[in-house]
């Protein structure tokens, strides 16, 4: 509705006089509603990282009269008016004042009201018409409309107090993180409406903090809430970096959303898209006819595959923009951690281009200079700022350092995604059991750099579509071998270092490729196969919240040992997770083939009484049940280069594990 009214007022007025008269409008923008010269110095220098109060629409009192003060930065614009619901979207009804020596457009309109629908019409130096989205806007028309909405977000309500001051002192090198990954639009659906049947922020909350909670997650990744045009971006080509999308309601029910996680100490963290934006007309591409805030060359401001535009490192302004976003989430919103996407096409300039696509740095290579000094500094100013919050890159390179101190020449970051343990991981997981024997060393090697970096193990969304298959379905065999590769795999990936996440529906081996049209396949869990998955990883996440060998020393090697890391022709492996204190200690044996073992004998570090705390064979997961003992004594028999040993019935797929 807004853009069919906005073409045809510009139909009429397009022969009006642009010199911005009218009324005398530009009385509006007085003196006194301009942003101060402090402002425009910290801008400049990209310092300014409270920017989003300050630029943007702002509801706010001016001479006893209610209205709201408009903001934008368009450098290179002739002119720019504001123009909406409430001045009936007449081009000329309300200019704006520019400021220098930035290029800040400033005008105060009394009356305006919360709700109101509004956007820039940006003159430029060619005398052509934009139509653009307010850059910091707070919220926005639901899609298909892409005008934004004036909104007061100075009143959220809080009660999760507690948490945030925990947050200050969390830790989250010795902490546990088993990570959810969720598409908010597709996780649940409401049936039968005639809408999309989207949950709202306060449904979605309640409905998925009583799942995890029950699963034993810690923490919920949200694939892309900034305001995003097409659906089928999943939230990764953004045009409103500082509004929680509409589709699933307003910035109070999404404060809702965080604030109710909070409560049930769950921990959210967002996506966050620093690395490029489409080129949608009411977006940031060319914002005031020129490129504003992307690179002006194409070699370097374009990516040619994803047809998106590169921001500009370079500019202050455009740096500023960017990680005054960072803090806009984590600090007015309250989130725990953003997870950076696309790191990688950020540091190099040659990413996902062939020769002559892209331009060398000053020293003839292909690192981007400017975008290495814009993580230090966004990391250091977030996490500075912010103790206990989280930093997360996406980086599926082998750059060093990205979890190194900016001072030691590192980017800073909290944690990094392990995609190479990822890739290896997959590849092997896909062979049938008979071939696994000449891929042992893909399971083995990521211990070769697991110290590298902090590191989280990742069985995320990308994964899942474009053809790659769901999880379950990348397993061999059929039937019960599926499902048994999948938990084995599972209880591997729990025992190994670093951090956890998995990607919704995998928990219950969703069949299908994910889509984001449509709900998961919840109706699987009327099967028993499937809830027996889903049973066995419950466990295996609490298992893993509960014992802190898993966790506290995941950075550390000697929270890690191998028992047997060469047992390849019957592919299984052995290893023992560390406590701090040595008092509880954790034996994983792992089988990745379906011959059983009925005498499998595995050394151990010492001399004492081994509980069996987890066996995979168990009938509520899918298992024979057959009968075990508990506890098993050690006895003085060399096996895997370890003084001490004892035997055990391992099946087929079997994982056992032991705490001593």
């Amino acid at each position: 509705m807004v853009e069919k009214e906005t073409k045809a007022t510009i139909k009429k007025t397009a022969a009006k006089s642009a010199v911005g008269k009218k009324n005398g409008t530009k009385k509006a923008a007085d003196k006194s509603c301009r942003i101060g010269e402090l402002d425009h110095y910290l801008f400049g220098q990209g310092n300014h990282y409270e920017i989003f109060k300050k630029l943007g629409a702002h509801m706010t009192k001016f001479r006893g009269k209610d209205g709201v003060y408009f903001a934008v930065w368009a450098p290179h614009a002739k002119q720019v008016s504001v123009i909406g619901d409430f001045n009936g979207w007449e081009l000329d009804a309300n200019f704006m004042e520019r400021q220098e020596p930035l290029g800040i457009y400033t005008c105060f309109i009394p009356g305006v009201e919360e709700g109101a629908y509004y956007k820039f019409c940006i003159r430029t130096q060619t005398d052509k018409l934009l139509f653009k989205a307010d850059p910091f806007a707070n919220y926005a028309e639901l899609r298909p409309g892409t005008a934004s909405r004036v909104v007061d977000i100075s009143k959220l309500r809080w009660s999760d107090e507690a948490w945030m001051r925990e947050r200050q002192t969390w830790k989250h090198e010795e902490s546990p993180m088993s990570i959810y990954e969720v598409h908010m639009g597709s996780w649940k659906r409401h049936p039968g409406r005639e809408d999309e049947g989207f949950y709202t922020y306060r449904e979605f909350a309640k409905s998925a903090v009583e799942y995890m909670k029950e699963m034993g997650y810690t923490h919920i990744e949200l694939m892309g809430l900034a305001e995003y045009p097409y659906d089928g971006s999943w939230g990764y080509q953004v045009t409103g970096y500082y509004a929680p999308t509409s589709r699933y309601g307003t910035p109070e029910d999404f404060a809702y959303m965080i604030n109710y996680f909070h409560k049930n100490k769950i921990g959210v963290i967002l996506d966050w898209v620093p690395a490029h934006f489409p080129k949608d007309a009411h977006g940031l591409a060319d914002f005031d006819g020129t490129p504003t805030y992307e690179y002006a060359d194409p070699k370097k401001g374009e990516h040619p595959d994803w047809g998106t535009k590169i921001f500009d490192y370079a500019k202050p302004e455009v740096k500023n923009f960017l990680i005054a976003n960072a803090l806009f989430w984590i600090e007015h919103y309250h989130v725990d951690g953003l997870r950076v996407d696309a790191v990688a096409s950020m540091l190099y300039l040659d990413y996902g281009k062939e020769d002559g696509q892209w331009i060398a740095n000053k020293y003839g290579s292909n690192e981007n200079l400017e975008a290495i000094e814009f993580f230090k500094h966004l990391n250091s100013v977030v996490l500075g700022r912010n103790p206990g919050a989280l930093m997360i890159a996406e980086e599926s390179t082998a750059w060093p350092m990205v979890t190194g101190k900016p001072e030691d020449d590192g980017l800073g970051f909290s944690l990094k995604w392990n995609m190479g343990w990822m890739h290896d991981f997959l590849e092997y997981m896909k062979l049938d059991p008979l071939f696994r024997k000449n891929a042992h060393y893909q399971m083995t090697f990521s211990m070769e750099y697991a110290y590298s970096e902090k590191y989280i193990l990742v069985l995320s969304h990308d994964e899942v579509v474009h053809l790659k298959c769901s999880m379950i379905n990348k397993m061999p065999g059929v039937g019960f071998d599926k499902f048994a590769n999948l938990k084995v795999g599972y209880a591997y990936m729990i025992g190994h270092p670093g951090k956890k996440l998995l990607f919704m529906g995998q928990e219950f081996a969703q069949l299908r490729e994910w889509s984001e049209e449509r709900e998961l396949d919840w109706f699987l869990l009327a099967e028993k196969e499937h809830q027996q998955l889903q049973t066995f990883e419950s466990d295996l996440l609490k298992l893993y919240r509960k014992n802190k060998a898993l966790y506290e020393l995941d950075t550390k090697e000697e929270g890690f040992e191998w028992i047997n890391k060469d047992d390849t022709f019957r592919s299984i492996f052995s290893f023992v997770r560390h406590s701090k204190d040595n008092k509880k200690n954790l034996l994983f044996v792992c089988n990745f083939t379906p011959v059983a073992r009925p005498d499998y004998r595995v050394g151990v570090p010492r001399r004492k009484q081994y509980k069996l705390i987890l066996n995979s064979d168990d009938r509520r997961y899918g298992g024979e049940g057959a009968e075990r003992p508990v506890f098993y004594k050690t006895e003085k028999s060399e096996c895997d280069g370890k003084r001490y040993s004892f035997a055990y019935d391992l099946p087929a797929y079997g994982v056992a594990v032991f705490e001593f």
